[in-house]
């Protein structure tokens, strides 16, 4: 078998369809929606090439900036949101009672399609109906607001269910890694005298912070590109107080017919993605890697 593995041809070999599939469903796609984004196109006809008349209108687009202003605040509230994830996994890592039970409770979210939690949500948040305003109500609120439909909050009240709809597949990832650390460690701690919150900043945020830092980028690039939970919701109102790049995209792409001004929307997207990836791996960058046993 090392025999094998060591022939520089059968590894190509075992590489290629790969290779070949990342190539048809990834960098093939980036390439013709960046060419796209250079002509004019409705979807159907013929494309007519106009350079970079796509990119440089973008740039100038304040409804676009908007949008990515909006995608941004996203971001950082997902980026924030990372903490709480973290707080609620170390606590079902400390051997509590029920942590099976909570575990399977917080995993919910994530058996349910982005449409149903969007649904769910819409009954929540009903002006007059919902959970939520009748709660206020009964605790004396006389106006309770129409969550979804002042421009002011309706950002805000997107971020909830995005939090929830997360929460398990984060808290998952954080259990996973706070139960690889070896119990040796935090037995050793307590001995010399350490307490819960010394063991937690000084031993177990360490050891899980290669995990932390992919979770960032997960959550800050996911957040960028974010689109069908707003979509269902809101459809980016009102008056594009809730719209996101790439719901800015779908809709000048699938609404408004113009395929090139939507795939340059989408290419630009990708680099801010990039962009945003980049930085994060610059700022968490570390020396040194801890090992344990």
């Amino acid at each position: 078998m090392d025999k094998v593995m060591s022939n520089k041809k059968v590894i190509a070999l075992y590489v290629l369809p790969a290779l070949l599939l990342i190539l048809a469903v990834v960098y093939i796609p980036i390439v013709l929606t960046g060419y796209y984004g250079l002509n004019e196109w409705n979807g159907i006809g013929a494309m007519t090439f106009i350079g970079l008349d796509n990119y440089q209108a973008l740039i100038k687009d304040e409804t676009f900036w908007g949008s990515a202003w909006h995608s941004l605040l996203l971001a950082l509230f997902s980026g924030v949101s990372l903490i709480l994830y973290l707080m609620v996994a170390m606590v079902l890592a400390s051997r509590i009672k029920a942590a099976n039970l909570f575990r399977k409770i917080y995993l919910i979210p994530m058996l349910l399609s982005s449409v149903a939690i969007a649904q769910l949500w819409l009954k929540i948040y009903h002006p007059t109906n919902g959970i939520l305003n009748s709660l206020l109500e009964s605790f004396g609120v006389a106006n309770p607001p129409a969550w979804l439909a002042e421009p002011s909050l309706v950002l805000f009240a997107l971020f909830i269910p995005i939090l929830w709809q997360y929460a398990g597949f984060y808290i998952l990832i954080y259990y996973a890694a706070l139960k690889n650390i070896p119990a040796s460690l935090e037995e050793a701690a307590k001995i010399d005298g350490a307490n819960a919150l010394q063991i937690a900043w000084k031993i177990k945020l360490p050891l899980a912070m290669e995990v932390i830092k992919v979770t960032v980028v997960l959550a800050v690039v996911g957040s960028l590109k974010y689109f069908d939970l707003i979509y269902v919701m809101t459809n980016g109102g009102p008056n594009g107080a809730s719209e996101v790049m790439a719901s800015y995209m779908y809709s000048e792409a699938f609404k408004s017919y113009d395929f090139g001004y939507g795939s340059a929307i989408g290419f630009f997207l990708l680099v801010i993605c990039l962009i945003a990836t980049w930085i994060i791996r610059k700022l968490t960058v570390t020396k040194d890697t801890i090992q344990y046993s």
